[in-house]
């Protein structure tokens, strides 16, 4: 199933060129009071809403998806986790071009392992990218996200993809420059995610995915997610011992060679298989 939400954080179903509205699905979530959890109550109760989803669909109101705003899949992830360098030309190309290096040494993924991006910096497909820092290069990153779906820790191999609630496509935007890593890529909107969240049992084979991006319809990245250096069992099992894994977390998996810079204006076009397209505008700075 295709899950999005839209407009003012309606929840529908993605049936061909159609959003079937469901909303009223989400009336089976729990009334959170403070302190909040730290996990999105959607993707725990998945199971529950998408059952309730089913039932509502044949009487929904049915929208064409090219007139809704597609906000983020996940409203609200405990934590952002991505793989950096995750594809061996990406690498190579990361350490040959000053202009994405700017001398800081660029480690393979094995040595530096993952970095979180802020929580702030998500945004929907809808919303587009704010540039911050015009006067700086700013580059798109294509990736295949995957979301969390329960509460885990010290995943063995085989367990890791049982916690999988579902994928997006991913934008990990980045300004360049010295500074670290995560500070670089958790501006506002740098993460952005989308264009609507397939479920686990949909997409079954995420580990041979075709996928590229666009910029002004000029093909930039195209790659499959088998030539990640560390593959998505291994990513999930290696953050895991790192971290407690709560449903609604996302893990950007990496990406390839191809990354380059964006301005105002432009228009980027992901397309993931078994996904969909993304349309992402870029913006100026925000007020």
């Amino acid at each position: 199933m295709k899950l999005c939400r839209f407009n003012a954080g309606r929840l529908g179903i993605v049936d061909g060129a159609t959003v079937i509205d469901v909303t009223p699905a989400l009336d089976l979530l729990p009334k959170a009071g403070y302190p909040l959890p730290r996990h999105d109550l959607f993707i725990e109760h998945l199971a529950e809403v998408r059952a309730r989803a089913q039932e509502l669909a044949p009487t929904g109101p049915r929208y064409p998806l090219d007139t809704v705003s597609l906000l983020s899949p996940v409203a609200n992830p405990g934590k952002i986790m991505a793989a950096p360098v995750n594809y061996a030309k990406h690498l190579e190309e990361a350490r040959e071009q000053a202009e994405i290096h700017h001398n800081n040494r660029i480690e393979e993924i094995r040595r530096v392992g993952l970095f979180l991006k802020a929580t702030s910096s998500l945004a929907g497909a809808s919303e587009g990218v704010s540039i911050a820092h015009p006067g700086r290069r700013n580059d798109h990153e294509a990736e295949l996200v995957v979301v969390i779906g329960k509460r885990v820790r010290n995943l063995s191999r085989d367990t890791a993809m049982a916690s999988v609630a579902g994928y997006c496509s991913g934008l990990d935007m980045t300004t360049r420059g010295p500074e670290e890593r995560s500070l670089r890529k958790s501006i506002d909107t740098y993460a952005v995610l989308g264009p609507w969240l397939v479920t686990a049992d949909e997409l079954t084979d995420p580990h041979e995915i075709d996928f590229s991006l666009t910029v002004n319809g000029e093909l930039r990245q195209r790659a499959n997610t088998r030539d990640l250096v560390i593959g998505i069992v291994d990513l999930l099992v290696f953050a895991a011992s790192f971290y407690t894994l709560e449903p609604g977390d996302i893990l950007f998996t990496g990406t390839p060679e191809g990354v380059g810079p964006v301005v105002p204006g432009d228009v980027i076009v992901t397309d993931f298989g078994g996904i969909g397209r993304m349309t992402v505008a870029v913006h100026g700075p925000r007020s």
